[in-house]
């Protein structure tokens, strides 16, 4: 697909990719993004527009006047920035549709059938001098289905909006893989509830641990304990808020001594850039992969916990490609409307483009990895 010029053919199979003519000329006018055809003929054309001002680099002005001389359409920046604050539902939609045509469940054979999904999140920054100086961000939260190589969700918030390991719908059976941030008793409760699994990396100080006893579980003396051996795999226990006790499994991996001193010269170089002493127990957790999971350990043993963590770098192309690859920048301006359809769009490009990635990966290293 060509962003820039959005061609005749290019644009008549993206229309039948997103469903077709008829089905978006009805959903514009139930999101009410288009109710009447007057400076712009149709909700087609609308979206032809939008996405041209998304996609492209030209700004309001030149987005019309590029309208006009195509004969799409003869409207002013400000109509043209009105008509993109009314489709954010349409849009929102329309991604929503594209993530649930390329739904299905391949197996890993690592995962033993199940489906497994990355969560995680990328952010942008806001528009305005205000948001520069406060740093004001628009997070993107995702989910990303490994054996199909592709988003299965997203949820636009702001900064203030945390991320959550269920903040996505949890589907039963599923391994849903996450990094130290999502390792959060209640919301791992809602992910186990709902029959899914976890693995999640987790910080030495995330929760209180205890032991299957109840009693308060010593994790530090316990990395210290085990430094000879380099591998860890035992039942730990974490509380809700409610006092609810989950048992999960402790999977710890030591690294190998060059990455070991990489991450401790690291912790360290953040430490003194701003002023600050480093706690004795963060430098020995730094030197062991810790993770916590809900997988049955006869089933899924150290080595296979191992494999499936290390399985999150595909979340982490996949953003790549969202920000190198589409182009996903900050939008422009500091309406949240304006804001959220510009991302929107940009989502939907991802969609877009992602069965032609997929088609040509062939025997690639990350379908190997897979």
């Amino acid at each position: 697909m060509n962003r820039e010029s959005l061609s005749k053919v290019d644009w008549l199979r993206t229309v039948d990719r997103l469903g077709g003519s008829e089905l978006l000329e009805q959903e514009a006018r139930e999101f009410g993004a288009f109710q009447k055809a007057r400076k712009i003929k149709c909700a087609v054309d609308q979206l032809r527009l939008v996405l041209a001002y998304c996609w492209g680099a030209w700004g309001l002005r030149l987005t019309v006047a590029w309208a006009e001389a195509m004969g799409l359409a003869s409207l002013s920046n400000v109509a043209l920035l009105k008509r993109l604050r009314n489709s954010v539902d349409w849009l929102e939609n329309l991604v929503c549709r594209l993530i649930g045509a390329g739904s299905r469940e391949p197996c890993l054979a690592v995962a033993k059938g199940r489906p497994v999904r990355l969560v995680d999140a990328t952010s942008v920054a806001k528009a305005g001098r205000n948001a520069r100086e406060s740093g004001g961000r628009w997070r993107i939260h995702s989910v990303f289905d490994l054996a199909n190589e592709r988003f299965t969700a997203f949820d636009l918030t702001d900064e203030s909006e945390p991320e959550i390991i269920d903040r996505a719908d949890v589907v039963a059976g599923e391994i849903r893989v996450g990094d130290r941030i999502y390792l959060q008793a209640d919301r791992v409760a809602k992910v186990l509830d709902a029959g899914a699994d976890i693995v999640t990396r987790a910080r030495w100080n995330a929760a209180c641990w205890l032991d299957p006893a109840g009693k308060r579980f010593d994790l530090i003396a316990c990395l210290k304990k085990n430094r000879g051996k380099g591998l860890i795999d035992q039942p730990i226990v974490i509380e809700t808020s409610a006092g609810k006790p989950i048992t999960l499994r402790l999977v710890a991996i030591r690294k190998p001594k060059q990455a070991r001193d990489l991450s401790i010269e690291k912790i360290k170089r953040k430490a003194r850039d701003k002023c600050r002493a480093v706690r004795p127990q963060t430098l020995v957790a730094a030197e062991w992969v810790i993770i916590i999971t809900s997988l049955d350990r006869d089933e899924y043993p150290l080595s296979a916990i191992g494999a499936l963590y290390r399985l999150r770098w595909r979340i982490e192309i996949a953003f790549k490609h969202l920000k190198s690859g589409v182009g996903l920048v900050g939008p422009p301006g500091d309406d949240p409307r304006s804001a959220k359809a510009h991302i929107l769009c940009n989502l939907l490009l991802a969609l877009l483009t992602e069965p032609l990635i997929a088609e040509h990966l062939g025997d690639s290293p990350r379908r190997a990895a897979a």
